[in-house]
Parts: C-alpha cells; sequence; structure tokens
C-alpha cells in the first residue's frame, strides 16, 4: 500500500507572495518621495509669469482749472485839481456815464476874481503895447528898450490869463472814460481840492470803472504759460451764473514769474453788453494745455512706492527697478520722467516679491487709454 505526500508548492508559493509584497511596501514610499522631490525642484525653476505693459509717449492734452480774477479794463480815481466847493453833482453809485459827460462842478469865487483881475490886466498891457508901437513910428519918440518892455509885459498877462482859465476849466470835473461810478464820496456843498496825502490813502471824489470791456487776469503756472498762444480763446466760469460759460481771448502775456507762487499773470480780453460780470469777481478758467513735445506715460497702477516712486521695467525678461518722478495725470495715465523709452515693457502691477534681477516671462496687456481730465 502506497501513502500520498503532502503537496507543499502552494505554502511555498504564499511565500513568494508575501515576500515580493513586502519589498513593494517598503519600494514605494521611496519613489513617491523621489517623484515629489523631483516635482518640487521642477516647480521651484519654473519661471513666473507677469502682466507688463508699454511705456507710451504722447503729447500731454489736459484742461486745468486756474483761479482767476475779473478786472475793469480802466479804472481811475478823480480828485480835484483846485479847492473849491462841491455846486453840482449829478451821478451816483452806478451811474453808467459817457466820456465827456459832466460830472461835477465846484465854485470857487476866489479863482474866478483872479481870472477876471488877470483879463483886465492883459487888456491894458496889450493896449499901452500897442500905443507905444503906434508911437514908435515917429524918430525919438519912443526907445526900442521902452516898446521891447511894453511887449513883454503884455506876453507875461496873457500867459497868466490863460493859467488862470485853465485853472478855472478844472471846475468843472467831465468823465475820462465811459464806464460805471463805482464809488461816491462827496455831496453839495463839501470843500474838494487836491489831496494833500498820498493818493494811496487819500480818498477820492468818485471812482470810475469800465467794465463793459474787462480784463481776465490768469495766475498761469509756469510749466503750462508757453503753451497757450496771443489769441487763442478760453472759457471760464463764475458761481454768480452756475451752468454758464463766459468766452475771453488771450491778449497779454507778462513774461514775469510770482517768485512766492511760480505763476505768471496771463490777461485775457472780455467783452459785455449787459454787465453780467464785475470787477473783482472770482472765476475758474478751463485752462487747455498741451505739450509741446511728446511724454512718457504710464498707468498709475505700474508705478511703486518705496522710498521713492519707481516701476519694474523687465528687459529681455529681467526685472530692473527705475527710478521716476510722476507728473500730471491724464485719466488713469501719469505723465513720469526717468530713465525710460517708448515700447519699454513695465510690470503692471509692482510687487516686492519681484527682486531686480528676477527672471520673469512678461505677458502684455494694452495699457489704459489716457484722457484729458477737466
Amino acid at each position: 500500500m502506497t501513502l500520498a505526500r503532502p503537496q507543499r508548492a502552494p505554502a511555498r508559493r504564499y511565500s513568494y507572495l508575501a515576500a515580493l509584497a513586502a519589498l513593494l511596501a517598503l519600494a514605494l514610499p521611496q519613489a513617491g518621495a523621489a517623484t515629489a522631490h523631483a516635482a518640487a525642484a521642477a516647480g521651484g525653476t519654473r519661471t513666473p509669469t507677469v502682466e507688463v505693459v508699454r511705456v507710451i509717449a504722447r503729447r500731454r492734452s489736459t484742461t486745468e482749472r486756474l483761479p482767476a480774477e475779473l478786472a475793469p479794463w480802466q479804472a481811475v480815481a478823480i480828485y480835484s485839481k483846485v479847492r473849491g466847493f462841491v455846486e453840482r453833482i449829478d451821478v451816483d453809485r452806478g451811474s453808467v456815464v459817457r466820456a465827456g459827460e459832466v460830472l461835477i462842478r465846484l465854485s470857487a469865487p476866489e479863482l474866478l476874481a483872479q481870472t477876471a483881475q488877470a483879463e483886465a490886466a492883459t487888456v491894458a498891457a496889450e493896449a499901452t503895447y500897442r500905443r507905444l508901437l503906434a508911437a514908435s513910428d515917429t524918430p525919438g519918440a519912443v526907445s526900442a528898450n521902452e516898446l521891447e518892455l511894453a511887449e513883454q509885459a503884455a506876453k507875461a498877462d496873457a500867459e497868466r490869463t490863460r493859467s488862470l482859465k485853465t485853472l478855472a476849466g478844472y471846475l468843472v470835473i467831465r468823465a475820462p472814460f465811459s464806464g460805471i461810478i463805482t464809488e461816491r464820496n462827496v455831496h453839495p456843498g463839501s470843500l474838494a481840492g487836491p489831496p494833500s496825502e498820498p493818493l494811496s490813502s487819500a480818498v477820492p471824489l468818485l471812482r470810475l470803472e469800465q467794465i463793459d470791456h474787462l480784463r481776465l487776469i490768469v495766475p498761469v503756472p509756469q510749466d503750462d504759460v508757453g503753451q497757450m498762444p496771443v489769441g487763442a480763446s478760453v472759457s471760464f466760469s463764475v458761481r454768480t451764473w452756475p451752468g454758464r460759460l463766459f468766452r475771453a481771448t488771450v491778449s497779454r502775456v507778462s513774461h514775469a514769474l510770482d517768485p512766492a507762487t511760480r505763476t505768471m499773470p496771463v490777461e485775457a480780453d472780455v467783452y459785455q453788453k449787459h454787465y453780467l460780470l464785475d470787477p473783482g469777481m472770482f472765476v475758474e478758467v478751463l485752462w487747455p494745455v498741451q505739450s509741446p513735445t511728446p511724454v512718457l506715460l504710464v498707468p498709475k497702477a505700474a508705478i511703486g512706492d518705496d522710498a521713492g516712486s519707481f516701476v519694474q521695467r523687465v528687459n529681455r525678461g529681467i526685472v530692473e527697478k527705475v527710478s521716476v518722478e510722476p507728473g500730471k495725470a491724464m485719466g488713469q495715465m501719469v505723465e513720469v520722467t526717468g530713465d525710460l523709452e517708448p515700447q519699454d515693457l513695465i510690470v503692471a502691477q509692482p510687487s516686492a516679491q519681484l527682486a531686480e534681477g528676477t527672471r520673469v516671462q512678461p505677458r502684455l496687456r494694452p495699457a489704459p487709454a489716457p484722457t484729458a481730465q477737466p
């Protein structure tokens, strides 16, 4: 009788499988760590992508709002040249007058008496001269010296008479130009005469201003004064008439800067028929400004601030920090000066993580369009 041997092959196969599973369990974590390390290493050397915009060059065209003041075309303080009492005054504050119109009549009896005496003396001197001249036809009747003295006396009396008549003419005060009376300080019976104190502190009889033609005086910053030619038209507004624009024509440039404000007074002419505008009004002028040469413009968001304004330029894929000086704004764009050229690529949003010398992959996006700021 033959006994069968037990089969051991399956047990041996199971032992092989168990050993293989153990080896795989040890190998898999190491392979995963190596794969993660390789991925991390690959991620660390990847070039970051940044959005960039181009530096553009364009003529600056903006409209600045400048404060200004209206002044009369002509203004005069009227004083009396001779002493006298106010006999009549036909105008008052707000009266519209024409050139040559009588404003005040003065009374000076002493001056009139002196004028009458001078006229009488002149008549007598001229009569004496004529008699001597007739007598000089007889030889030896009148000496040449006596005749010459009579002639000079007649001329002197005539000059004195003319002088007194001229002074008497100042008793009637007339308007030197057409305008409006803005100040009156005398009434009939008041004593008037030449001011005995400096004119800066003397009180005038009347003050006359021409307001149908006004001066618009604009203090223009020195950077903008050369960009508005004489003859150009500007608009301005005044709070008294909200929503309404008035026009003026640039006529005179002072060519002298105020050292305190670094502005230059520029005058424009304003003409009006209905007296809507008055001298002394403060107005706001819409002053157009256009640069004579192109300026560099960058987006506002592209300017960083770290101990000074700067932009981050991308030059051949390398980040460079460039210091700039911001200027006037044109919408979302800002004028800058610095070591930049048109079409340079700059980072759209500066970041402290982009150190100078960092290699990046630029991705261009369009820059906002510059617009004029009213």
